[in-house]
């Protein structure tokens, strides 16, 4: 079983993807490390953990440095009911087929 420091291979690929995501993002807008890090809070040396995908950094540091580049809504996007078929798929799986509407006590049936 992997160890928080040793996540699986899947999870070290998707942020090494994200972290050089990150860094091609910084470069096109013409910023260095030091202003971001700055808009961040955090340290250029924590930054360059992010652009390098390190698994040790909080899901919190890479939330602002997303937002220090404009690109945050994307995060809030990424576990979105719109977005996960599984989730739907299974949801509509557990509807009743039929819907049976509870009468107030008292009522009378036609019939």
């Amino acid at each position: 079983m992997p160890t928080p420091h040793n996540p699986p291979a899947a999870v070290r690929r998707a942020l090494r993807k994200l972290g050089a995501d990150i860094h091609d993002a910084r470069r096109r807008r013409r910023l260095p490390m030091a202003v971001v890090a700055q808009r961040a809070f955090t340290s250029r040396s924590t930054l360059q953990r992010v652009e390098a995908g390190d698994t040790s950094v909080s899901i919190g540091i890479y939330a602002g440095v997303l937002q220090a580049l404009g690109l945050l809504d994307g995060l809030s996007q990424v576990a979105d009911i719109s977005n996960d078929r599984v989730g739907q798929a299974l949801a509509t799986a557990e509807l009743p087929k039929h819907a049976h509407l509870k009468r107030p006590a008292g009522t009378l049936r036609d019939g």
